[in-house]
């Protein structure tokens, strides 16, 4: 049985088991061996966060740079779909950018609500990038005991 020099695995590897993979591809093409495509962002998501308060569902994501125009909120079939685009700063044209880390384009975030919400109750605020959704939880239909017939 051979084995196989791998990367340490950490708490961060968004991938276990890549460095196998990773280890092979090495040894039939050589080292170094470049992955970019899995190293290079994909895009980017706001953080979210959904909690339960007072017979609410709260979900809160930070929108740093955005306005509330640039982003859309829809709620269909019990799934909270939250999307929008970050437009880059045009003014760098007479910028040499050392460090960039802020993060631009489309995003589209949708999250299967754990109960039934009162649609029409449902409301969304927008203030100093955080976006406050608000989904007044129905209540829960009562379970009905049925008799048997026979």
């Amino acid at each position: 049985m051979t084995m196989l020099a791998t990367r340490p695995r950490t708490a961060l590897d968004p991938f276990p088991g890549f460095s196998r993979v990773e280890n092979r591809l090495r040894r039939l093409f050589g080292d170094p061996f470049e992955l970019p495509f899995l190293l290079e962002p994909v895009g980017w998501a706001p953080a979210v966060d959904v909690a339960e308060q007072n017979g609410n569902l709260l979900v809160t994501a930070e929108l740093p740079g955005m306005t509330k125009d640039d982003v859309e909120v829809d709620l269909a079939n019990g799934v909270l779909t939250i999307s929008g685009s970050k437009k880059e700063e045009t003014d760098r044209t007479e910028q040499e950018m050392h460090i960039v880390e802020r993060s631009y384009g489309s995003f589209r975030r949708s999250f299967t609500l754990p109960c039934a919400v009162d649609e029409a109750g449902v409301k969304a605020d927008y203030k100093d990038g955080v976006l406050k959704v608000t989904l007044p939880k129905m209540a829960e239909p009562e379970g009905k005991k049925i008799e048997i017939n026979g």
